[in-house]
């Protein structure tokens, strides 16, 4: 070992941490090459247990991937990151993760520790970087302690409610795993958060919170519930259906939780959105904070509407608002003690009501998702997919207007199938979170909508499609612009300004020059013919649909 802390000779078989992450249930390490976790690779390769490994052009690209496993899966997705950019190109998938409640494990390589403060290649103190996004963010300075401490953040970051870990091991520490240093269980920064204990203590919901929530169902007339990405990622989606069904509740659903309540179901009240919660006398919320998307929680007219919040952890119940009622804890067992504590009230009116609207909203979409003329409307685009797309089919948005068209068209038949940025609304995921759904729906379609803008964000990493035999079927959106700056910056100001990309870009040409296969289309009528054979190819295929620019999504300002 030189004063680098680099290791000369022959590679090791093997490695601590390596099994550590296959016995707590990761299966593929998505990273790109860096010399400072070279023996991971080769333990990973070599070694006994073996872990697959995923390269990509981009490290962002490989913490997307592993977000969309731990999202898909409910279990921590792993990346394993060299040092320095390596690690700082993950900051914004990683807080993307944080603010999707995403089970995750980063684990980054390091300055060697026998030269730090010396000014060695990429020396920087990486955790404090991530502080304020992850669960915990820590470095292993003693090799002793590495095994448990990586077992601890898998435990950590799959615990309720869930999120991003972040561990770095400094380069001559990964090269000399068997090497015992000083300093005991204070050598792991930030250890007693990482040890896993307690992580997952009792989650019983307090008996009274549920007696609350049951009274104001019975006093309710107009009674909304809203499920989201906790509701699935705590496996409490069957309860959710059931409480649902029991008492005639119509229901929105978002983010993970999309699909809880199939596509078509009649309490599925997505389409009449507005007026759900536009007259709703009490929603209740479960598994997704009161933000942006949910208009903060003024629900009702005039923001009257009372609120309950149901939550994973106590640290997620809403406090910027006045509640009626919450509980915490498990959110499977919450609802059964709901369904349990509740009778169906007299809200079958409203239930009608809403359905009706629901069925009218359905109605009006149809219509858009028809749209001829010599230009395609997004619309027209998601009226050719929906009938293609298979009950398990996971569909993935990374883009603005385009892919706001998709979450108002295409509703999912099951729950665990729908991935978006989520409250972040980080551009540029597409690609990993596709690599990262391919691995872990091996037997799916694998669908990805990209806008133009976000398709230059990560396309390169098409070729991690090719290279890995990872198929998915990829839509563009081209509008040759931003549109969701170009459309509001027009209202505001009268005109926009660099809000334009490249006119049709060809990015099937990109996506074929990467070994994959694509097409253009210009014309509605040959959009299903194309995606058909997108379906057919068996590899990563490209559809780049030339769409109407003046084809704004719209949108309301309210939040709902």
């Amino acid at each position: 070992m030189d004063s680098s802390g680099l290791v000369r000779g022959a590679p090791q078989t093997g490695h601590p941490l390596v099994a550590a992450a296959v016995d707590a249930g990761a299966r593929t390490a998505f990273t790109l090459s860096g010399a400072h976790i070279f023996p991971l690779y080769d333990a990973a390769l070599r070694g006994e247990p073996t872990l697959r490994l995923i390269d990509v052009r981009h490290e962002a690209s490989a913490v997307f991937a592993a977000e969309a496993v731990g999202k898909l899966t409910r279990t921590p997705g792993f990346a394993m990151l060299t040092a320095g950019p390596g690690v700082t190109n993950a900051l914004s998938p990683i807080t993307q993760a944080h603010f999707s409640g995403a089970p995750l494990v980063v684990l980054g390589g390091r300055a060697a520790q026998l030269s730090w403060g010396r000014g060695s290649l990429q020396e920087l103190d990486q955790p404090p970087l991530f502080a304020s996004v992850t669960k915990s963010a820590a470095t292993i300075t003693d090799p002793a302690l590495a095994r448990a401490a990586l077992t601890g953040a898998f435990a950590v970051a799959g615990a309720a409610h869930r999120g991003p870990v972040f561990l770095d091991i400094p380069l001559d520490l990964v090269f000399h795993p068997e090497v015992p240093q000083s300093g005991g269980a204070e050598s792991v920064a930030g250890a007693e958060s990482l040890s896993g204990a307690g992580a997952e203590s009792s989650r019983q919901p307090d008996p009274e919170a549920i007696a609350e929530i049951a009274r104001l169902l019975r006093q309710a007339r107009r009674p909304v519930l809203v499920l989201g990405s906790d509701v699935w990622a705590d496996g409490a989606e069957t309860a959710a259906l059931g409480v649902a069904e029991q008492l005639d509740i119509p229901v929105i659903t978002n983010g993970m939780g999309r699909g809880i309540v199939p596509r078509g179901h009649r309490l599925l009240a997505t389409k009449a959105r507005r007026l759900a919660l536009g007259k709703a006398d009490l929603v209740i919320v479960a598994g997704t904070p009161l933000d942006f998307r949910l208009g903060y929680g003024a629900f009702g007219p005039g923001g009257t509407a009372r609120v309950v919040h149901l939550a994973d952890t106590q640290e997620q119940v809403c406090r910027h608002r006045g509640l009626a009622g919450a509980a915490y804890g498990s959110l499977g067992v919450i609802l059964a003690a709901i369904r349990e504590a509740s009778t169906p009230g007299s809200w079958r009116e409203w239930t009608t009501r809403v359905a009706g609207e629901a069925a009218a909203g359905a109605a009006r979409d149809a219509e858009l998702m028809r749209a001829g003329g010599d230009r395609i409307n997004p619309a027209r685009v998601y009226g050719e997919l929906a009938p293609r797309l298979a009950d398990d089919a996971v569909v993935i948005g990374d883009g603005g207007d385009f892919v706001s068209w998709a979450g108002k068209l295409v509703e999912p038949a099951r729950p665990g199938c729908w991935l978006d940025p989520g409250p972040f609304g980080c551009l540029g995921a597409g690609l990993g979170a596709a690599i990262g759904a391919r691995t872990a729906r091996p037997d799916s379609q694998i669908v990805l909508l990209l806008g133009d803008g976000a398709a230059g964000m990560s396309l390169m990493d098409l070729d991690t499609l090719v290279r890995h035999q990872l198929p998915a079927v990829i839509v563009v959106g081209n509008n040759s612009a931003w549109g969701l700056e170009k459309h509001p910056m027009r209202a505001l100001y009268g005109y926009d300004a660099l809000a334009d990309l490249g006119e049709r870009t060809a990015y099937d040409a990109i996506a074929r020059a990467l070994g994959g296969a694509g097409e253009t289309v210009e014309r509605p009528e040959h959009l299903g013919a194309a995606l058909d054979r997108a379906f057919a190819a068996g590899v990563p295929y490209l559809v780049n649909v030339i769409t109407d620019t003046d084809a704004a999504y719209p949108r309301s300002t309210s939040g709902i």
